[in-house]
C-alpha cells in the first residue's frame, strides 16, 4: 500500500480523486509546522553542456545544531544498530530511545540491513512531521532505487526490469510507467465499487460459517483471498478461481514478497537463525522463479488492452506485464494485506459506542442513496472518512520511506536546523512523524472523529502516501499513484462492515506485515 515500503496503488484520477484542498493545521496556541516495473533505462550518449553552479545550501532561521549520533566502528556499528533494531530494542523503541538520548527528533544512525546486503546502511533519521516532508520533494531528494532504502532486490525477482518504484522522476522511463498505472484504474473504474461489494460479501459469509462452526474466524487469509479476487476481477475482468491460478494467487505473492523483504522481517526464527538466513545474505531469487512466473502468466493472459496502451506509450507488452504484476501484486494486494487487518483492529478495539455510529451514518446515506453505495454518498459520511484516515495516520502501511540529497540542504525540525550534506541517504520512520505532539492532539490515541469538519486541516499530516493527503499524485512526484484508490477501498471495507453488522469483537495477535486479527463476534445488522 508502502514506502514505505512505498506499496502505491494504481490511481482511479479523475473519478476518484477530491479536488478538495486542505489548509493549514489544528488550531492551536502552539507552534504548528509542519512500488510497475520498468527496463533498466539505456544510457543516453554523452552531451557537451556548461558547467552548472548548485545554489548554496538553504538559510535557516533556527540556530543550525550538528546532527547528533554516529555510525559505529565501520561494518560492526551497522551490525550492532541492525541487532538493537530487530531483537534487543525492537523498531519503536530503537528510535525512542535515541530521541530521548540525543534530545533531537533528527540523528544519525544505521538502517538495517546493513552487511552484506546494504553497501552503506549510514542515513540520517526524521522523527518529527516538520522535517519529515523534505522526502518529498524531488527537488532536494533523489528516489532512484531507494524504495527498500539502503538496499535493491535483484531484478531477477522483477523480470529483469526496474520497476517504477525504483525509479527517480527524473528518469525518463518513470512519467511513461505512472501514466500506464493511472491508465489501469481509469479504463475500469466503473467495476471497482461492484467488484468490491461482491468480493467481501463472500469474505464474511465465510466468516461467518468459520465463526458459527470454531467459536473464531481468523480474518488474515480469507481477506488476503478477498483482496486477490476483487483486484482482478475490478482491474483485469478475471475471475482468478476460474483459470490455472485457481485461489494459489495469495500464497504465491506472499512468497515473492518474502523474497524482496525478508532483509526487513523478523519471521519468530531464533536470533541466529534469522541473521544468517535472511538479514546477512539475500535469499536467492530462483527459488521463488517458477512461482513468479505463473503470477506474470496469469496477468500477461488478463491484461490485453492495458498492454495495448503500453504500447501505445511506447513500453514494451513484457516490460508493461512485470509493472503489472508489481503494481497488483506488491503494491496493491500488499497493502491492503497490511492495512485493512489494521483497520479491523482500530475499529475493534474502539468499541460499541463507535461501531453504533458508523452503523446509523453509513446505512442512512446509503437508504438515502437508493440503497447505492457511490462515491457520492460516501462523501456524505464524514465520520466514517475520518475513521479511515485516522487509520492511517497511526498505522500507515508504508512506514519507511527515503531519499539522497540532491544538493547540501538545511533540515528543519520543530525546534533546531541541521545541514545535510549532498549524496547523504535520509531516512524517515512514519509513525513518529505522523504522531507528532506538536501537531496532533493526544498523538497516540485513535481519535474516530479526529478529520471531521475543521479537523480536515489536519489531512496536510497524514502521509501514508510517501506525500501529504491533501496532495494528488502527478508523472512528476513519487507520491502514491494510487493514493485515491487506497482511500477508497479502504473506506469501502468500512461501509461493507457497517452495512451488514451492528457491532463485532475480536481477538489481536501479531505477524511478520503487520497485525492478526480474529474474529469472536459478528452481529448481524438490526436495524
Amino acid at each position: 500500500m508502502a514506502s514505505t515500503i512505498s506499496l502505491s496503488f494504481p490511481s482511479l484520477h479523475p473519478n476518484f480523486q477530491s479536488s478538495r484542498r486542505l489548509s493549514s493545521s489544528k488550531p492551536s496556541s502552539r507552534r504548528v509546522f509542519f512500488g510497475p516495473i520498468s527496463a533498466s533505462v539505456s544510457e543516453m550518449p554523452p552531451v557537451p553542456v556548461s558547467p552548472v553552479t548548485l545554489p548554496p545550501p538553504e538559510p535557516a532561521e533556527l540556530p543550525i545544531r550538528k546532527i547528533p549520533g554516529n555510525y559505529g566502528v565501520p561494518f560492526f556499528g551497522a551490525i550492532k544498530d541492525r541487532v538493537d533494531y530487530f531483537y534487543n530494542q525492537g523498531r519503536e523503541e530503537f528510535f525512542k530511545s535515541r530521541v530521548q538520548k540525543y534530545s533531537s527528533t533528527v540523528f544519525r544512525a544505521n538502517m538495517p540491513p546493513g552487511p552484506f546486503i546494504a553497501p552503506d546502511s549510514r542515513v540520517v533519521v526524521l522523527l518529527d512531521g516538520k522535517s519529515f516532508p523534505v522526502l518529498f520533494d524531488v527537488t532536494k531528494v533523489e528516489k532512484k532505487d531507494l524504495f527498500t532504502g539502503t538496499y535493491m532486490p535483484s531484478t531477477e525477482l522483477t523480470g529483469g526490469y526496474r520497476i517504477l518504484s525504483y525509479l527517480d522522476p527524473s528518469e525518463p522511463s518513470h512519467e511513461k510507467l505512472k501514466r500506464l498505472m493511472f491508465f489501469l484504474l481509469k479504463y475500469r473504474r466503473e467495476h471497482v465499487i461492484p467488484e468490491f461489494h461482491s468480493s467481501y460479501a463472500e469474505l464474511f459469509e465465510g466468516l461467518e460459517q468459520e465463526l458459527a462452526t470454531n467459536g473464531k474466524a481468523a480474518f488474515g487469509d480469507p481477506s488476503d483471498q478477498a483482496a486477490f479476487n476483487f483486484l482482478t476481477r475490478a482491474l483485469y475482468g478475471t475471475n482468478p478461481a476460474e483459470s490455472k491460478i485457481g485461489t494459489n494467487g495469495p500464497s504465491l505473492i506472499a512468497k515473492w514478497i518474502l523474497f524482496q523483504l525478508s532483509p526487513l522481517l523478523t519471521l519468530g526464527l531464533p536470533k541466529q537463525v534469522e541473521e544468517l538466513l535472511i538479514h546477512t545474505f539475500p535469499l536467492p531469487p530462483f527459488l521463488v522463479k517458477s512461482d513468479y512466473q505463473k503470477l506474470y502468466d496469469f496477468f500477461y493472459e488478463s491484461s490485453g488492452p492495458v498492454l495495448d496502451e503500453a504500447e501505445r506509450l511506447g513500453i514494451s507488452r513484457d516490460e508493461a506485464c512485470h509493472n503489472l504484476v508489481f503494481a497488483t501484486c506488491f503494491n496493491s494486494f500488499g497493502g491492503m494485506k497490511i492495512f485493512f487487518p489494521n483497520v479491523v483492529k482500530l475499529i475493534g478495539r474502539a468499541g460499541v459506542k463507535l461501531h453504533t455510529q458508523l452503523a446509523k451514518e453509513i446505512r442512512s446515506v446509503v437508504k438515502a442513496n437508493g440503497g447505492r453505495v457511490t462515491m457520492a454518498a460516501m462523501e456524505q459520511m464524514p465520520l466514517m472518512k475520518s475513521v479511515v484516515y485516522e487509520s492511517l495516520r497511526i498505522e500507515p502501511p508504508v512506514p519507511l520511506q527515503y531519499g539522497r540529497a540532491k544538493r547540501d540542504l538545511i533540515i528543519e525540525s520543530h525546534d533546531a536546523a541541521f545541514k545535510v550534506k549532498e549524496g547523504e541517504m535520509i531516512f524517515g520512520f512514519q509513525p513518529f512523524a505522523t504522531k507528532d505532539p506538536k501537531i496532533f492532539d493526544k498523538p497516540e490515541e485513535f481519535v474516530p472523529d479526529r478529520f471531521v469538519g475543521d479537523g480536515e486541516r489536519l489531512l496536510k499530516h497524514v502521509l501514508w502516501s510517501n506525500g501529504p493527503e491533501n496532495e494528488t499524485p502527478t508523472v512528476g512526484n513519487k507520491q502514491c499513484a494510487g493514493k485515491d484508490f487506497v482511500v477508497l477501498v479502504s473506506r469501502l471495507l468500512v461501509v461493507e462492515l457497517f452495512r451488514r453488522y451492528d457491532s463485532f469483537e475480536i481477538e489481536i495477535g501479531t505477524s511478520p506485515l503487520g497485525a492478526s486479527v480474529n474474529f469472536t463476534s459478528l452481529k448481524r445488522a438490526s436495524f
